[in-house]
């Protein structure tokens, strides 16, 4: 499981005189947890087009952004993780750096047909600006400085217009952003800009260019994140999908797409829920949607179309996340990424969609349940996310030992249209724990959890919910944060400028509201821990500090409550090494041994320090 870590990201298609090529980047947590760039040949044979060594990475507000395109001529441009900087890669040559050392990181590529420059967001510690590197070398230009965040560079067809996304503090990007537009020089930098859709409680969170007149935008003036046709003469937008789904997603990395413009004009748009995410061909003439996703049950935010045909990220509960063709007219699938090694199927659990209370929650019993059983609870991170219905062999590997997985997209999550995301506007550490302990009790009426026997579990802001849990109810028996905040006051002070104001949404601003803060702090409030907690953390984290964890520990030790804490050297927000993967699956399931009383043989016994 560990090597098949993650999935494929930043799909691109590439239409060449032999056919197709299709180029994306997936994860190799046994080389160190690098991300490699991959072409499939219209032949069918597959290439690294990155070499051994290079990780095509950036921290632009630290999540990262688009990190990489391919050129015309078959090369490659990319940031570097190492040292975040732009590099060239011709075929069969070496890599050789665009940008010069420094502190600037890159991201959000984009390649303006026929300039001969790659457009970029560059962040210089908190400073952003739209720039232009030339591809042979050469000084980075400013194309612009605007809001304090920016994504999205798009140059019009015409070449005379360049059009962005940008928000300032406290906005984060799902809450209300702005589409600009504004003149390009001929020396190719922008004028004064003009807004054309977005604003404070309105969400753009991408834009192409359908003609030197308009653009396609996913926006969600309505409460849903739907395509939206934009012309520049300040007549209305006119929403070309106006359903209640989302054909857009929280833009946490800058550079998702959730639509592309085919050749002739049709567009190939993900959309859907959580629960179901579809792929589908849009003609924005006739208003028509034709689903063209097959048997998956998810489509990532990656989309990209040539000759025809559509590359995309499809999973299915049973299949892994693989890059596909399909062709926009009669929806024939190709999967072109490689195969990967899966468990037989009678080990992998059968997911049902379900709403508990008003929450949506995904089961995943074990294959084999008799009765009420341990069950652990996932929560996913953000909070500003979800977790759709694929395989996750987290979830199996749990499964398969009998141990039954139920995750919570609750209140907050996206997905499910800006009303239910707009539930945790203040409530952070309210409504996500009361929703994960609805649903924990709904699995106890179903027969299917034994009341006993219920744990949670979570990453980063579902480590807070994991924590917060823990010490705001009595439902769980134990809980495994990993890279938790557990303190939200420090961890604002802390953090990094992306999202040093988020807080003002999910508690509410500072100092006025630190009432709030006090009460819902896991960190002072660990006397009322309900069980045992397990705290696993990267030691190079730069979005959630390791003391985080150190200090709920401590506060746990001081009060006489179970704990343990694992930290891993080299790992930042999230697991990318194979032997960390291990090891934190393996104490995880020792931990549960713990709680439930169950035989773990098979993984190395855990202690946990305090008093029971």
């Amino acid at each position: 499981m560990a090597r098949t870590d993650g999935g494929p990201q930043w799909v691109e298609a590439v239409e060449t005189p032999s056919g197709v090529e299709v180029w994306w980047d997936e994860p190799r947590p046994h080389e160190g947890g690098r991300r490699c760039v991959v072409r499939r040949l219209p032949d069918g044979s597959r290439v690294d087009a990155l070499p051994a060594g290079w990780n095509a990475r950036n921290r632009l507000i630290e999540y990262g952004g688009r990190s990489w395109r391919p050129l015309p001529d078959g090369g490659l441009v990319f940031t570097n993780w190492a040292d975040q900087r732009l590099y060239r890669l011709d075929q069969g040559g070496a890599p050789e750096p665009l940008t010069p050392p420094g502190q600037a990181r890159y991201g959000d590529l984009c390649l303006p047909p026929g300039r001969g420059e790659v457009w970029a967001v560059r962040e210089i510690e908190d400073v952003r600006d739209l720039v232009a590197v030339p591809l042979d070398g050469g000084p980075v230009r400013v194309i612009t400085k605007a809001q304090h965040f920016l994504m999205n560079p798009r140059i019009s067809p015409d070449g005379r217009n360049v059009a962005w996304i940008g928000w300032d503090h406290p906005n984060m990007p799902w809450d209300g952003t702005e589409l600009c537009v504004a003149p390009l020089s001929a020396e190719g930098t922008a004028g004064a800009y003009e807004v054309v859709a977005g604003g404070p409680q309105e969400s753009v969170v991408q834009a192409e260019w359908r003609d030197g007149t308009s653009l396609y935008a996913v926006t969600d003036p309505t409460g849903w994140w739907n395509v939206h046709l934009v012309p520049l003469d300040g007549s209305p937008a006119r929403n070309l999908t106006p359903m209640a789904a989302e054909f857009g997603a929280a833009a946490w990395k800058p550079g998702l797409t959730c639509f592309a413009v085919a050749a002739d004009g049709r567009l190939a748009v993900v959309y859907g829920t959580p629960d179901h995410r579809r792929l589908g061909v849009l003609d924005p003439e006739s208003g028509e949607l034709r689903e063209v996703g097959g048997d998956a049950t998810h489509w990532a935010s990656t989309v990209s179309v040539a000759g025809g045909r559509a590359a995309a990220v499809k999973g299915t509960p049973y299949t892994p996340l693989e890059v596909t063709l399909v062709d926009l007219g009669d929806g024939a699938h190709e999967v072109v990424s490689a195969p990967k090694p899966l468990p037989e199927r009678d080990l992998l659990p059968t997911p049902e969609a379900v709403t508990i209370e008003g929450v949506h929650a995904h089961l995943y019993p074990p294959p084999d349940a008799r009765g009420p059983g341990p069950y652990v609870i996932f929560v996913h991170g953000g909070p500003t996310g979800n977790l759709p219905i694929v395989l996750d062999l987290e979830i199996a590997y749990f499964t398969s030992r009998g141990i039954g997985v139920a995750v919570v997209n609750y209140g907050g999550s996206t997905g499910y249209g800006r009303a239910y995301r707009e539930r945790l506007r203040h409530q952070w550490g309210v409504v996500d724990v009361h929703d994960c302990a609805k649903v924990a009790r709904g699995l106890v009426e179903r027969g299917l959890a034994d009341a006993a026997k219920i744990a949670i579990r979570g990453g980063s802001a579902g480590g807070w919910t994991t924590v917060a849990a823990l010490v705001h109810s009595d439902v769980f028996a134990g809980g495994v944060a990993h890279y938790a905040i557990t303190d939200p006051e420090s961890w604002a002070a802390e953090t990094h400028d992306f999202e040093s104001r988020y807080l003002d949404g999910l508690v509410g601003p500072l100092p006025e509201t630190r009432e709030r803060y006090t009460e819902r702090s896991p960190l002072l409030n660990a006397s009322r821990a309900s069980g045992p907690c397990l705290m696993l953390h990267g030691l190079e984290d730069a979005i959630v500090d390791v003391g985080q964890a150190e200090r709920f520990v401590g506060e746990l030790d001081k009060h006489g409550r179970p704990w343990a804490l694992l930290t891993f050297p080299g790992e930042q927000h999230g697991w990318r090494r194979e032997e960390t993967i291990v090891a934190t699956l393996e104490a995880e399931l020792a931990f549960y041994g713990l709680i439930f009383d169950l035989e773990t043989p098979e993984v190395p016994p855990l202690t946990l320090k305090g008093r029971s």
